[in-house]
């Protein structure tokens, strides 16, 4: 940096120090003549445009800082100003979404703080206006209310997140990706339902012996302690009727009702894995935590028995609530969560399903490969 350089940035600061922005500016002009772009201080010459309201300086030298680092947060902030003030409000939005990336990545210096809030409150307005004007203009196309295209606008919006099968396990591909199932899609579910209040009648007798449950997540002696915080937790509670494809005889004997009402489900049948069936308990303020399941080629049937408010479901991006008598059918690949937020007990009868979109062959294809793995040892707790 030559000397003439050094003396003209140095007046430059101190006509900004004492708020002269034209001797500033003509100080600038010095520097410039005199100064390597590289040495060249963009920024300072950038504010000073500001000042002075002289829009084609400031971009320029907006611009030559971009040149030398597309990721410098005060030129991002500033060129996103420059265009939102242009009436650019494209521009300036992905001018400022990018900064606001680079400042949540790296940090924002305190001296760019009221131009990061700009730049928040610029977006979200943005954010706002766009979503307005597409759902309007959904509106006068009377396409009417349907609900994939409302959940793709949702994710296109930023409402919601995209979630995808990721089974811990087994993952069979071609499969939709739908988080919860309709009770209308099966059949069977209506005479099922219909037999909750007796199947309620034997929960209570149940529920009666306080030592009939056991914790949901238990670790086994020949495997690693599963990273749950409620393994041993009988918060989260099982009572068994099917576990790794066997009866529990002890538990069977006490609800006659509910085994003849599985005996005419659909259940899986693969050696040392399925049916399997409990009644799932969540007593108050127990909270299960964000979790995959095993595989995508099942889905999990809740009929809930006792559903008190404040409980609920989240899969994915959607979340529901239980009522009794009311069958929720979801596909646990996804990432899902469950919460007692009540002052009782929640109580469902939790059982598993094939995927209605595997056909015979399929499934007898994957029994066959599940009951090969399962010849190597005790399978994973059901998730």
């Amino acid at each position: 940096m030559t000397s003439d350089g050094q003396l003209a940035i140095a007046r430059a600061q101190q006509a900004l120090k004492s708020g002269d922005a034209e001797s500033a500016r003509a100080a600038l002009e010095l520097a410039e003549a005199a100064l390597a772009e590289s040495e060249m201080p963009w920024l300072m010459l950038a504010r000073t445009s500001r000042l002075l309201a002289d829009a084609e300086c400031e971009e320029r030298a907006v611009r030559k800082l971009l040149d030398r680092n597309s990721r410098d947060l005060g030129a991002l902030l500033l060129m996103g100003d420059l265009k939102a003030n242009q009436g650019d409000d494209r521009a300036a939005g992905s001018w400022f979404q990018t900064a606001l990336a680079v400042a949540a990545l790296n940090g924002a210096p305190a001296q760019f703080e009221t131009l990061i809030a700009r730049a928040q409150a610029f977006v979200g307005e943005s954010q706002a206006r766009y979503a307005t004007h597409l759902t309007s203009s959904l509106a006068n196309a009377g396409t009417g209310q349907l609900p994939r295209v409302t959940a793709a606008l949702d994710l296109l919006l930023g409402r919601t997140e995209l979630y995808q099968q990721q089974p811990t396990s087994f993952y069979f591909p071609g499969l939709p990706q739908r988080q919860f199932f309709e009770r209308e899609e099966f059949s069977w579910l209506r005479k099922f339902e219909s037999q909750t209040l007796a199947l309620k009648q034997e929960l209570l007798s149940i529920l009666a012996d306080a030592g009939s449950f056991s914790p949901y997540v238990e670790g086994h002696p020949d495997r690693p302690a599963p990273a749950n915080p409620l393994r041993n937790d009988p918060s989260w509670g099982a009572f068994y009727f099917w576990r790794y494809g066997e009866r529990v005889a002890i538990n069977v004997d006490r609800a006659p009702a509910m085994m003849a009402a599985l005996g005419a489900i659909p259940l899986p049948h693969i050696a040392s894995r399925s049916p399997i069936a409990l009644y799932s308990r969540l007593t108050p303020g127990t909270h299960i935590q964000p979790h995959h399941g095993l595989l995508n080629t099942r889905l999990i049937c809740h009929l809930p028995l006792i559903a008190p408010d404040g409980c609920g479901l989240r899969v994915g991006n959607e979340t529901r609530h239980w009522r009794e008598g009311e069958t929720l059918i979801f596909d646990d690949s996804f990432e899902h969560e469950a919460w007692n937020r009540g002052s009782s007990d929640r109580v469902v009868l939790l059982f598993e399903i094939w995927r209605p979109e595997l056909d015979e062959a399929e499934r007898a294809a994957l029994t066959a490969l599940f009951e090969a793995i399962n010849d190597y040892g005790v399978p994973e707790d059901q998730g």
